[in-house]
């Protein structure tokens, strides 16, 4: 199967298939609406397939899909007609089909009679559910079982797969009034007057160790008051929006926004706290990188993504060693999974931490969120795990004692690689062999540089001159080592890891370009890193590769090693900015920028690294998510690294100095969050000509901030 989209919209790679997404809950299915056995189609509710069957048939003849809208990622109407009635030869019958996804499924069906006599109809919805766990369908490897439990009554038709020991049964009712169940679905015998309609209610609800849930769209409570519908209000409400004369750049960033929106999801014991999810069908979870990441770049839109993300790794932060899940004390996540196949998850629980990058990236992240100025109540009950974190650092990520975080498996159940590049040969050497772990991977490094810094500066403004001089110091010494053991001088770039024997993994990555962004590179080597980056063994035009081409694994078509990542690349032009290299930022930005007009608006998880002077659009890769978190926050970094946006609110300064490049559209922007504040500005030019709702205790500086460095105690200038 390839990129499926949200109704209404293309999808990379052409398909017809389409997505529905709710918090947690999804649907794929196909233009029609019917969801075919057999396929990766499906209702997913909490990591298991609930349907695998959804057809509708009108007197057993398939109806013809005429249209499909969508206004909203959970819902979309699909439009069809029946065959002709007998003795006609064009069809009078018009089927609407709304469907809402969340907590299951609700479809109301109408049928509307355009001809001048009564129409006979039967109406029959063929439903199975296979309760497959989402791994099983993702990689089509789903075995054969028997058929779960069937039950028909008053209420509908009930399917129920019992599982023993302490995992609890899943199922599904499926009812709607005036239907008639059977084992194979529910039927509708009904005579539509002429030129009037029917039409009925479909609840598709999940059952739990027996237990229907409540439907998330009841059928007696105007959709517009729905949980579902209120989130949706108050994103598009009080999110940044962007106006400007240019189509392609205002489609671009208001898909970027529709897709953050619709890729949360809310923990139903805590359904305040806000996390993005890792993208659509298939990672519709929380992932600790992923989700770091995506709030880090999407902060300029909300922050209570940051905010709830950080909660809520917070809560599930490791206390113990268990070797299949990978926890140790102290350790953030890779991914949550709920199915009913806990086995199928990664190291066979339902939190799997073997991650070497997520632990340093919350720490990071919690400090650009107090940047930003978020309360200090609410960053100080955070602040115990990132102290934990920073231990887990110290303790287990660094276990040799050479000041650099290494990562190895702990059982043959979890990754091999740990990183972002974490498919089996993501990381590999210039001649193309397979380094011996434990891997000491070049941007966690720069993680950690970043990490220490952050806490240094919560030190600083707690007071803690002995915690800021502690962190400095160590970042200080952080760097000096990796730019002595990690810089190739022979190639003037930085290996991608050391290996397993402390050898260099001399391979051309774009992890360096990592690096930049999070400031550990010495200045006398960044313009070195630069130019390899911007050669055209890395850049193709549209974005900067993973793998370089003079690589010996290098392939354009492959998922780690040569392909085009939006989020890497949106990464390195905001290491490139940081450092000065404003003219490589900038081609950077306007080759994705040109690619997500290629894609309709939407960046995709990645896309093929042939040159743009081979193709003159973007090559999709054949299974990309799409949308997908990090790809969809992508524009958005893109838009803050050109304007030069850089807030450091405990210190009163906000450095503001836009460098877009010539030809850039005038745009306005609103509505943007910091320090409790709503920003407004308007470029012009290349300039902002217009800027509303500064705080008034914070200082504008219309220059660039300088790049981070190990501070010392005296040192305010960051």
């Amino acid at each position: 199967m390839t990129g499926w989209s949200y109704a209404g919209e293309p999808a990379a790679g052409g398909t017809s298939g389409v997505t529905l997404v709710e918090g947690s809950s999804f649907c794929l299915c196909e233009a029609t609406g019917d969801i075919r056995d057999g396929t990766s189609q499906g209702v997913f509710f909490r990591d298991t397939r609930i349907i695998d069957r959804w057809t509708l048939t009108i007197d057993g003849e398939s109806v013809e899909s005429l249209a499909l809208m969508s206004d909203e990622p959970w819902c979309a109407t699909f439009v069809g007609r029946a065959p002709p009635r007998p003795g006609r030869v064009e069809s009078t019958l018009l089927v609407r089909r709304s469907r809402f996804v969340g907590q299951g499924m609700r479809e109301d069906v109408r049928v509307e009679n355009l001809a001048d006599e009564p129409a006979a109809v039967r109406l029959m919805l063929e439903v199975d559910a296979d309760f497959a766990d989402l791994f099983e369908v993702k990689e089509s490897r789903v075995p054969h079982r028997p058929r779960p439990e069937v039950s028909v009554a008053a209420d509908g038709l009930r399917l129920e797969r019992h599982y023993g020991g302490s995992t609890p049964s899943r199922g599904v009712l499926v009812s709607a009034p005036g239907s008639v169940a059977s084992p194979v679905g529910l039927l509708f015998d009904l005579v539509v007057p002429a030129r009037a309609s029917w039409h009925t209610t479909i609840q598709a609800l999940p059952v739990l160790s027996g237990l229907v849930l409540e439907p998330r769209f009841p059928s007696d409570r105007p959709l517009t008051e729905t949980v579902a519908a209120q989130r949706w209000r108050q994103w598009r409400e009080t999110t940044p929006f962007l106006t400007t004369n240019d189509p392609s750049l205002a489609r671009t960033l208001e898909r970027s926004r529709v897709d953050l929106g619709a890729l949360r999801i809310f923990d139903p014991e805590q359904p305040d706290v806000t996390v993005v999810a890792a993208g659509a069908p298939w990672f519709m979870t929380l992932f600790g990188r992923d989700s770091l990441l995506t709030s880090y770049m999407a902060l300029p839109v909300d922050q209570s993504l940051a905010l709830g993300t950080l909660k809520t790794l917070a809560r599930l932060q490791g206390n113990a060693v268990d070797l299949p899940s990978e926890e140790e004390p102290g350790r953030i996540l890779h991914e949550v999974r709920f199915g009913a196949e806990p086995a199928l998850a990664l190291g066979g629980r339902t939190v799997y931490y073997g991650t070497a990058d997520a632990t340093p990236l919350f720490v990071v992240l919690l400090g650009e969120l107090r940047r930003w100025g978020l309360a200090r109540d609410e960053v100080g009950p955070l602040l115990p795990h990132a102290e934990r974190a920073l231990q887990w650092v110290l303790d287990y990520g660094d276990r040799d004692g050479d000041l650099f975080v290494e990562y190895q498996r702990a059982t043959d159940r979890g990754l091999v690689n740990q990183g972002w590049k974490d498919s089996w040969d993501g990381v590999s050497s210039a001649d193309g062999t397979i380094p011996p772990t434990p891997i000491a991977l070049c941007e966690v490094q720069g993680y950690c540089y970043a990490a220490f810094l952050a806490r240094a500066h919560f030190a600083w403004e707690e007071g803690d001159s002995a915690g800021h001089r502690l962190w400095s110091e160590r970042a200080g010494r952080l760097k000096e080592a990796f730019n002595d053991t990690f810089w190739l001088p022979d190639k003037g770039y930085f290996a991608m890891a050391l290996d397993g024997n402390k050898h260099p993994v001399d391979s051309l990555t774009s992890n360096i370009g990592h690096c930049l962004w999070s400031g550990i590179i010495d200045d006398d080597k960044a313009g070195q890193v630069a130019e390899r980056l911007m050669s055209p063994e890395m850049f193709t035009g549209w974005g900067v590769r993973t793998l370089a081409t003079s690589m010996r694994r290098y392939n354009p078509m492959s998922y780690h090693n040569g392909s085009v990542w939006p989020h890497d690349s949106a990464l390195v032009a905001s290491g490139l900015m940081r450092y000065g290299f404003v003219t490589e930022a900038q081609r950077i930005a306007s080759g994705l920028l040109d690619a997500a007009d290629a894609f309709a608006g939407r960046l995709p998880e990645l896309f093929c690294g042939f040159d743009r002077s081979e193709f003159s659009e973007p090559v999709p890769f054949p299974t990309s998510c799409s949308p997908q978190a990090w790809a969809a926050a992508a524009p958005l970094h893109l838009m803050r690294s050109l304007l030069r946006f850089d807030p450091w609110v405990p210190r009163g300064k906000a450095w503001l100095a836009p460098a877009f490049p010539p030809g850039f559209p005038d745009f306005t922007l609103q509505n943007l969050p910091l320090a409790g504040s709503r920003l407004s500005l308007t470029v012009v030019d290349g300039d902002v000509v217009d800027l509303q709702g500064v705080p008034d205790d914070l200082e504008l500086v219309r220059e660039p901030r300088k790049p981070s460095t190990a501070m010392h105690e005296s040192d305010t200038s960051g």
